[in-house]
């Protein structure tokens, strides 16, 4: 029908959009832009022609790792051993 139907409450009338300006050109494309963890779930394209097909997408956005904290254990000596730890949230 042209259009998209963005759920109650989701935020997503500002960053959903047809990837082609014609969906019924047989191709009913979308594009989230921006994407947030809160936009992980299922989503669902149902196209009608001459009949109508659904097909379902589970999208999981996950969250950018913070930078590491990189340090060394051990003397920094020639010859000698160290261990390189490095940690992320």
């Amino acid at each position: 029908d042209h259009h998209v139907n963005y759920g109650s409450g989701s935020g997503l009338q500002d960053r959903v959009a047809f990837v082609q300006n014609d969906p019924s050109q047989y191709d009913a494309s979308i594009r989230l832009a921006d994407l947030q963890v809160s936009d992980t779930g299922t989503y669902q394209c149902r196209v009608k022609k001459n009949t109508v097909a659904v097909h379902e997408v589970i999208v999981t956005v996950q969250e950018k790792p913070a930078t590491p904290q990189c340090w060394i254990e051990g003397e920094v000596i020639e010859g000698s051993s160290i261990l390189l730890r490095c940690y992320s949230r």
